[in-house]
């Protein structure tokens, strides 16, 4: 539905209403025509009619027109003008909505029409901000009540939470390490979730009866609430870890080789950044799960489709379609699966399909422009492969946050170029865009040869080469630490009243530690969840100080050599920046981890030292991200009015099962896949993640930041303040225009930088950018029914359909050493894109680069 006609003024009162209640301001509950305003707060949602059967939007809907009954004009013109204020530049509210809403407050005259029109208007606005949300996004996968019977903490929610986090995590770890890799995201397994919930329905109700509560095998029908729960525990549970990839680049002999990072020492570091993170979450949670503003778009999805699960569908045609929901998913699902044999297979030039580069496999100019692996990317038709395609979520990701991204990626990307065409600093002897470091020949760097005893040893390194980093990783470091003074700046310009209050409800959390954390809020959910026992602050503590001893114990344990100091330095600084990074995460679903700036502190504080520039770069980065996606999943808890310490206790489990199988995971990928982190590999086991980290340790870690920002890369300095000094434009003209600037977010743009560096190009995100394009912008606003039933169900099953096939593959054929030789397979990799060695210039004898270091 267009917004113009979602808001559409009425020229009359199309309500029987008499004379006296109509001059009184109050409409007669046997006089006011039901279904019509009922249908207009329908029509605020801005879902579409979807013609699904809903009773619990049925159900709101009937509360909101009780509360219509008793708020009169002029209460609904005071919930309005609080709601102008604190809406204020909210990147999430409408504008037409706001400039509506300030006509509404001026009143009748300046509204314009009849004046019972605008008095329904009005009091319409006032109900559904005051008593549900004032997004419309958020009330239409949200209720404005809570039903307290409904079972939540049940014997089989937490048993199919615990299997599909174990799944979940081994999956997504196991080929993480892959490009691109394949992952079996948490909306998937939601959506088998479901069918496994509903089997439960047919076993015995067998159980016993603990302290006056029954705990059975089969309560009842599997209800929303149980769904969400073990959606919760897979959501926190069923991902990668971050401590993972280092201890590749730590253990593994293509890196460093150390022997003593054994599977308990990867365990046990694992634990304490997992927990640690988790405690910290907890203890923040007060500032950014309750306000209204922390809308947690990313969120959304998983309520969308946990509420689709459970209606029951009619046959009603949607844009010509009528296919259910469930079929759709499973559909798309099959047909995702078989597909996947093709790119992945049968035929592997249609993955990252370089058909520019076939022209002239050999010519490098060519390559560095338009190829897959090595070059820019330049490619209008860059890939049949949806785990390439769908590599930026384009389906998931609001249109303007993904072109916004976008247009930052494009930005940088041109310097790059012109950087390496300009040979700025010898990038033109390597290849255009790599996260490999380089020695003066051209060659990998050879890490062995400086080093003595596992040190830094100066005579060795002046007798072999300084460490060259190719114009992608360039820009895309420079890029990372600009981005961080660039989010902190104009979050604190930008956001101060909200910073300056949540400070303030900080201070007062220290000082009165047992007064609720809701009393601040009156929005209804927080109403709500009011109603249960809240988890004590002195649980999260205990959890916060746990993940803490377990790392100080792994680091006396293990040989390690890293300063006690340097890991309590390091988490103090990540919490000071935590809370601006929470604020960009909860307002529109982006999160920047600590993790590169890290690396630099590491540096410094430890010269000499790769090992202490890894572990500090895991708890840089672990501390923040570990600690969003935990809070994500409290905001979805908040949302489903799960009581909180149910979402402890879940999110503690499932933590603790992410521990054993991403560490399993990592341990059987050294046994099963051969040439494992070869950047040939020929089933793409190429270690991407792993080899920047390897790049960064050399860099910063052994030769230490010093030498290489003041002798060889010194502009890379200017980053921080050149960020700095690009937010504060921004941040100012969002004070002075709000309205008009919110869909501009520098910070965003600045995610888009990051992209280079790495092995990935313009190849993994233009397809993004047709589909964002079609599916977030025209279809959701062309036909906004068919998006709200179909959008979600289609992008996770084609996911689900490429992980499972995935699965499949390396299992049944890779593994066991099954190819097709033919030149669908071969073609592709036959020329220097592939190879991923070529430079634009030829590399002299005697090496280049510079000549006294």
């Amino acid at each position: 539905m267009e917004p113009s006609i979602m808001y559409e003024k009425k020229t009359r009162l199309e309500v029987n209403i008499d004379e006296k209640n109509s001059s009184e301001g109050g409409f007669g509950e046997t006089l006011a025509d039901r279904d019509f305003i009922i249908s207009r707060f329908k029509a605020m949602n801005n879902t579409g009619e979807t013609g699904d059967i809903d009773p619990l939007a049925d159900k709101t809907f009937a509360y909101l027109y009780e509360m219509l009954l008793v708020t009169d004009l002029q209460k609904s013109k005071e919930i309005l003008g609080k709601a102008l204020e604190y809406h204020y530049g909210d990147v999430n509210f409408d504008n037409h909505l706001y400039d509506k809403i300030k006509l509404m407050v001026e009143g009748h005259e300046a509204y314009g029409g009849d004046y019972d029109s605008y008095e329904l208007d009005t009091r319409l606005e006032a109900v559904v901000i005051k008593y549900h949300s004032p997004y419309p996004e958020v009330r239409a996968v949200t209720d404005p009540f809570d039903d307290t019977s409904l079972p939540v903490e049940t014997f089989r929610a937490y048993l199919l939470g615990s299997i599909w986090v174990a799944v979940g995590s081994f999956i997504n770890e196991f080929f993480y390490f892959r490009q691109p890799s394949l992952s079996l995201k948490s909306n998937v397994i939601q959506l088998f979730l479901y069918p496994c919930g509903k089997a439960f329905e047919f076993l015995p109700n067998w159980g016993f009866t603990l302290y006056g509560v029954r705990y059975s095998l089969n309560p009842g029908p599997w209800s929303i609430k149980e769904q969400m729960l073990a959606t919760i525990m897979v959501n926190v549970g069923a991902q990668t870890s971050n401590w993972m990839s280092m201890t590749v680049t730590l253990r593994h002999k293509v890196f460093f080789g150390y022997e003593w990072a054994d599977f308990g020492f990867v365990f046990v570091m694992n634990f304490a950044s997992l927990f640690f993170g988790y405690g910290l979450a907890g203890i923040m949670r007060k500032l950014v799960i309750f306000p209204v503003k922390a809308v947690f778009p990313n969120v959304l999805p998983t309520l969308a489709l946990s509420r689709a699960l459970i209606v029951k569908e009619s046959r009603t045609s949607i844009n010509g379609w009528t296919i259910s929901r469930q079929k759709f998913f499973f559909l798309t699902f099959v047909l995702s699966f078989l597909y996947f044999f093709v790119p992945d297979f049968l035929f592997k030039a249609l993955s990252t399909f370089n058909w520019m580069t076939w022209i002239a496999p050999k010519n490098v100019t060519l390559a560095m422009v338009t190829g897959s692996f090595i070059g820019f990317g330049v490619n209008p038709i860059p890939s049949f492969d949806w785990s390439v395609i769908s590599y930026g979520n384009p389906l998931v990701y609001p249109f303007n946050a993904f072109i916004n991204k976008f247009a930052g990626i494009l930005f940088s990307g041109f310097i790059m170029v012109i950087l390496y065409w300009r040979n700025y600093k010898w990038t033109a002897y390597l290849p255009l865009n790599s996260n490999t470091v380089y020695d003066r020949f051209g060659a990998s760097y050879n890490v062995s040869k400086i080093l003595t005893n596992h040190k830094f040893d100066e005579a060795k390194y002046l007798n072999y080469s300084t460490p060259y980093i190719s114009a992608g990783n360039l820009v895309g470091t420079g890029g990372l630490w600009s981005v961080y003074t660039c989010t902190f700046v104009f979050i604190m310009i930008s956001e101060y009243k909200l910073i300056l209050e949540t400070f303030k409800k900080f201070w007062v959390s220290i000082r009165h530690p047992h007064r609720s954390s809701l009393e601040d809020f009156d929005d209804p959910h927080c109403i709500q969840m009011s109603k249960y026992p809240e988890v004590p602050d002195w649980w999260y503590i205990v959890v916060f100080f746990m993940g803490i001893g377990t790392a100080f114990a792994a680091i006396f344990a293990w040989p390690t050599t890293v300063p006690i100091w340097t890991l309590i330095a390091i988490f103090f600084f990540n919490i000071g920046m935590f809370i601006p990074t929470l604020v960009v995460l909860s307002r529109t679903g982006y999160s920047n981890g600590f993790g590169a700036f890290s690396v630099i502190l590491a540096g410094y504080m430890d010269p000499g030292n790769p090992i202490t520039n890894i572990v500090i770069r895991m708890w840089g980065y672990n501390i923040d991200e570990q600690s969003e996606s935990f809070i994500g999943d409290q905001k979805i808890a908040h949302y489903s009015r799960i009581p909180q310490r149910a979402t402890f206790r879940c999110q503690m489990l499932a933590t603790l099962i992410q521990c054993c199988c991403t560490a399993g995971a990592v341990e059987s990928l050294y046994h099963s896949v051969k040439d494992f982190c070869s950047i040939t590999q020929p089933d793409k086991f190429v270690c991407a993640f792993p080899r920047t980290v390897y790049s960064d340790a050399i860099m910063y870690g052994i030769i230490n930041p010093h030498r290489v920002l003041n002798t060889l890369y010194p502009a890379l300095k200017h980053s921080f303040w050149i960020g700095a000094v690009i937010a504060v434009p921004f941040a100012l003209a969002h004070l002075r225009w709000p309205q008009k600037m919110k869909r501009i977010n520098p910070a965003i743009m600045g995610y888009g930088t990051i992209f280079w560096g790495s092995t990935y190009n313009l190849t993994y995100y233009i397809p993004g950018v047709y589909l964002s394009f079609i599916f977030m912008y025209y279809i959701r606003r062309r036909y906004t029914a068919w998006w709200t039933k179909y959008n979600y169900i289609l992008t996770s099953g084609l996911s689900a359909g490429v992980a499972f096939g995935g699965v499949i593959i390396f299992a049944a054929l890779q593994y066991t050493q099954v190819n097709i030789s033919w030149w669908g397979n071969s073609f592709y990799a036959s020329g220097v894109d592939y190879a991923r060695k070529a430079s634009l210039k030829a590399i002299p004898p005697e090496g280049f680069g510079l000549k006294v270091w």
